[in-house]
């Protein structure tokens, strides 16, 4: 099952940039699938819905550097897992560390490309070669975010179980500390949605949503 893991990571690796977009990346669908995989969704959806609500406010344009979520997701479920309350802290910390891990490797990998790319000045680039280096660039992207993704599951799988026996709180207390937190990183990102009557009637709208979601469900 690792290396099954490890590959859907390379994948959503893909998903946040190189390839697609298709948003299967973002914590909530990937917390949810793995989840779903290891046989407990409810953990897996938590922990994607905590996960969300800290990285939603990192806005991914321009030239900013933003947590990259697919990999880091898979880790956090995988790790949510463990028994006990400190099974979801420690997938909620590693879901945060991982993502800042990958951030950075996908700085580096963009260095690589750098060097990848043919200098036209130089030589004459057929279509052929370009092409090429391209898929190329798209496979070692591949690749990292498998290897992320498969030393993150190792660590968890490794450490997991002897730190969340060491976690002080309950499960109801580390739900809500933790949703607080999420809930600070929320309010970073209302802060930068205009004036305060427009972010209310914003918070207002997603209120009633969510209540009519979960009326629904």
């Amino acid at each position: 099952m690792t290396t099954g893991l490890a590959v859907l990571g390379g994948l959503l690796g893909l998903d946040q940039t190189g390839v697609g977009q298709f948003m299967v990346s973002r914590p909530l669908v990937t917390g949810t699938l793995v989840g779903a995989l290891l046989g407990s969704p409810d953990s897996g959806l938590l922990v994607g819905a905590l996960l969300e609500g800290l990285f939603l406010p990192a806005f991914p344009v321009g030239g900013a550097r933003f947590p990259e979520t697919g990999p880091a997701t898979v880790v956090a479920a995988a790790t949510a897992s463990t028994p006990g309350a400190g099974g979801l802290a420690l997938a909620v910390v590693m879901g945060v560390v991982w993502a800042l891990l990958g951030s950075g490797s996908v700085t580096v990998l963009r260095r690589v490309n750098e060097r990848l790319v043919p200098d036209p000045w130089r030589s004459r680039v057929e279509p052929g070669r370009l092409v090429g280096r391209h898929l190329g660039a798209v496979a070692l992207d591949f690749l990292r975010g498998t290897a992320l993704t498969g030393i993150g599951l190792v660590l968890a799988g490794k450490v997991a179980a002897p730190l969340a026996r060491r976690w002080p709180l309950a499960a109801e207390e580390t739900t809500g500390l933790l949703a607080m937190a999420a809930c600070v990183s929320l309010g970073g990102l209302l802060s930068g949605l205009g004036p305060a009557r427009r972010r209310a009637r914003l918070v207002a709208v997603g209120a009633l949503a969510g209540m009519a979601v979960g009326a629904l469900l």
